[in-house]
């Protein structure tokens, strides 16, 4: 199935240059809907139940992400009810919109496609650009994942690793230059790593979700009760706690509708992966969160790498954790190093379309004569890459750095998904894309519930020491990023057209 996606990929980023062609852009879909159903009858399908099942573990997959856990653990206790609230109010408003603009555009373009499809060239330009800023910024903690989890594996003599600049500089430099490599050769070689990884990912979760039942269950003296039930306070803090978890762990369901041209019927199937598969990402998120809150106190976990601090302490109970631990750091480091593989060699073909569509220098779609991949745009993401891990630890602790690099990364997803949301609600009704009044009130929550991350994010869940020069940082990067990419689209209307 994933293979056969791939291949898909590779095609519909070849669709894209003519694409672009027209004026009106929307007299293209007809013939592209033609493509995609003479490719289909191409590819081949699997039965209805394999499909749905499929698209039920690819929503897992690409949902559940370790990186925010260690936000959810600043709500305490009230986490259960936040979780349920954030699945409620985006996770179904999100599966919900992009099953219908999977439908209506069902080209597999994703929120590029779909937003420049909706509005017009430069608001799908903007959007390519936050999804580029993201992706490169998301790949610039990989330095820093991998010099914590190597500290937990190796015991406390190396936890003067983390505070290293030099260490952490090294490590930045060869992981993105392995994912420069990758990059290089081509998307397929990670995908089997990102699966493999993924799965083994949820059954180091499913460990820690368990080890405190096990506690429990040992002796009358532990008390564990993972479902509590408890109201939050009402505070700006539990605004912005609630609106991390909401948008920063619940995001990525437009990749899997990108899998759903294996289907039969996506109208159908889609919405029912989304049924079996939400209970169980609730049953994941509130589980491992409540077994991190039974070994960690929320003000001195490690944001870094909240699930390994908790294995640590969790498997010291059972005189194990020289034996769990590195096995758990090498499963969590072929997820998260397979994850920013696929990240980042998607991201660089960003640039390549934009040069095909004579919006940056064509430079950027230069293509390896072996590999036919944009080496250029390789090169340039790699060092923007690096720059920006690099630089966001200036003046700051790993600690700071990494929120730094998470909260910018997704903010930029946060701004890609406005546009999302905005689809439904705003576009025009010549573009056939509004669907009826339910789902414009469904999407609208999905709105609001990725605005207020974005607003908040310039507020920090983690002591500082200058949480205002956080929030600077914040907002300054944000605002002048995309400054930037203004002006870039508007050099780039400029330029001759070929």
């Amino acid at each position: 199935m994933f293979r056969r996606y791939s291949q898909r990929l590779i095609a519909e980023i070849g669709l894209s240059i003519f694409t672009h062609c027209a004026d009106d852009t929307l007299q293209c879909v007809p013939l592209l809907q033609t493509f995609d159903k003479r490719w289909r009858n191409y590819t081949g399908r699997s039965g209805d139940a394999k499909i749905i099942v499929d698209l039920g573990l690819a929503c897992v997959l690409f949902v559940v992400v370790p990186d925010f856990f260690g936000t959810a653990l600043k709500a305490g206790d009230s986490h259960v009810l936040l979780w349920l609230i954030a699945l409620a109010l985006f996770f179904a408003p999100q599966a919900l919109v992009v099953s219908h603009l999977n439908r209506r555009m069902p080209l597999e373009g994703g929120l590029y496609e779909w937003a420049r499809l909706a509005f017009n060239d430069r608001v799908g330009f903007l959007v390519a650009w936050n999804l580029w800023m993201f992706s490169a910024l998301y790949a610039g903690v990989s330095g820093m994942v991998t010099v914590n989890y190597v500290v937990y594996a190796i015991g406390p003599q190396a936890a003067w690793m983390q505070s290293s600049r030099w260490v952490i500089s090294a490590v930045s430099l060869v992981t993105i230059g392995l994912l420069m490599f990758l990059a290089r050769v081509g998307l397929q070689f990670g995908k089997w790593l990102t699966n493999v990884g993924s799965i083994l990912t949820i059954l180091t979760i499913a460990l820690l979700a368990v080890i405190p039942i096990a506690r429990h269950t040992a002796g009358p003296g532990s008390v564990y009760h993972p479902l509590h039930f408890t109201m939050p306070p009402l505070s700006l803090f539990t605004l912005s706690v609630f609106s991390k978890m909401t948008f920063g762990a619940l995001t990525g369901f437009e990749y899997v509708a990108a899998l759903a041209g294996e289907c039969r019927n996506p109208k159908r199937d889609l919405p029912r992966s989304v049924l079996l598969t939400a209970p169980l990402i609730a049953i994941i998120y509130i589980l491992a969160t409540s077994a991190i809150l039974a070994f960690v106190n929320p003000n001195a976990e490690d944001v870094v790498a909240p699930v390994v601090q908790a294995l640590s302490r969790a498997t010291e109970t059972f005189g194990i954790a020289g034996i769990i631990i590195p096995i758990t750091v090498v499963l969590l480091l072929i997820y998260y190093l397979a994850t920013f593989c696929i990240f980042f060699g998607v991201s660089t073909r960003l640039p390549m379309v934009a040069g095909w569509d004579n919006l940056v220098p064509p430079w950027f779609s230069r293509l390896h004569p072996r590999y036919k991949t944009p080496i250029n745009s390789i090169l340039f993401l790699g060092i923007a890459t690096l720059a920006v891990g690099l630089g966001s630890s200036i003046g700051v602790g790993h600690q700071e750095a990494f929120e730094l690099l998470i909260t910018w990364s997704f903010t930029f997803y946060g701004l890609a998904y406005l546009a999302l949301f905005a689809i439904p609600i705003v576009s025009k009704k010549s573009r056939n894309l509004r669907p009826r009044l339910w789902l414009r009130v469904t999407a609208f929550s999905g709105l609001l519930s990725t605005l207020l991350f974005v607003l908040l994010s310039v507020f920090p869940v983690v002591s500082l020491e200058n949480p205002w020069r956080y929030s600077l940082k914040i907002a300054s990067v944000v605002i002048g990023a995309n400054l930037l990419g203004v002006v870039a689209y508007l050099a780039g209307q400029r330029r001759p057209k070929p």
